[in-house]
């Protein structure tokens, strides 16, 4: 079964339909006209929808950045990654069928989401594990969240890490891939606790259950965004708490997003400074937090 594609060019890549990657990223737009299709920004929070995707040039504008590009600058700003990783992450990408573009014609293309789930098991295939213990994921503590997923795109069978959102649709990782399936949706986690931590991504979420295995801290509610569009619609559940721990990236997005939400209410806190220097929690504790619990205070809020 295939992980990935191989021997790929920065011009096979250029070449996948922005449609399409963002149907396997989990969005759908909310309108097309013509050949402009317009989603919730996948790059921040929003309630209109601002991000476009012009489908006869395959390339995108984000009108409430002001930033746009092809495929790769959109991958990137997502991604938040190196070239050199790009290149590697994009590689599941590319059963979607390659275009040309000038040649398109958006009235003939379905919207259907790429993405089918064919079998839903628990985590078992040594890949994965080798990748949740690389990441620095107790195998049990992911058991307990997470399921091993068989899928196809266009027919091409791959296997993944799979976390359910609230919709019944799933957030798909493994080495090479990062997307779900639709319905995209947050997940939220319920302890009737008065303090809600809230995470862009599930990896992310069971970082910090690792670290908080390690400590004598209280058991938290939870909310997993599964994408920064989704925050307007995690809010309600949110705000019926007393404190809002934000643990969202340390990039452009993540820390715009903090800065919104802390505007909202004091209730808002911040909490990215534990993992500064780092793009989030889980690459913070992959490179040296795993030894660190002592230091965080998670039993002091």
């Amino acid at each position: 079964m295939d992980y990935s594609g191989q021997n790929t060019s920065w011009a096979d890549i250029k070449r996948i339909d922005l449609v399409d990657y963002l149907a396997t990223l989990g969005y759908e737009p909310v309108r097309v006209r013509n050949d402009d299709y317009w989603y919730l920004s996948p790059l921040r929070s929003e309630r209109t929808a601002s991000f476009k995707v012009n489908r006869r040039i395959n390339c995108w504008y984000d009108h409430g950045m002001g930033k746009g590009g092809g495929l790769i600058d959109f991958a990137m700003e997502y991604e938040g990654c190196t070239i050199g990783e790009l290149m590697q992450r994009l590689q599941g990408h590319l059963s979607i069928q390659p275009r040309n573009f000038g040649r398109l014609h958006a009235g003939k293309v379905s919207l259907k989401n790429t993405i089918h789930i064919t079998q839903v098991v628990p985590l078992h295939s040594f890949a994965l594990i080798e990748y949740l213990t690389q990441r620095r994921i107790p195998i049990q503590l992911a058991n307990r969240y997470c399921q091993e997923l068989q899928y196809t795109i266009r027919g091409k069978s791959y296997f993944g890490i799979g976390f359910r959102n609230d919709s019944g649709g799933y957030e798909i990782r493994n080495p090479y891939f990062k997307g779900g399936n639709s319905p995209k949706d947050i997940t939220h986690i319920s302890h009737d606790a008065d303090t809600v931590d809230v995470f862009e991504g599930f990896m992310d979420f069971l970082s910090f259950q690792a670290i908080r295995q390690q400590t004598a801290a209280p058991l938290h509610d939870a909310v997993i965004l599964n994408s920064l569009a989704l925050f307007e619609r995690a809010r309600p559940f949110m705000e019926r708490h007393e404190k809002i721990c934000l643990f969202l990236d340390r990039d452009g997005a993540g820390m715009r997003c903090s800065r919104y939400a802390q505007s909202l209410s004091v209730r808002y806190r911040d909490e990215s400074a534990l993992y500064a220097g780092r793009k989030d929690l889980n690459e913070w504790l992959a490179d040296f937090g795993h030894s660190t619990g002592h230091k965080l205070g998670l039993g002091r809020r």
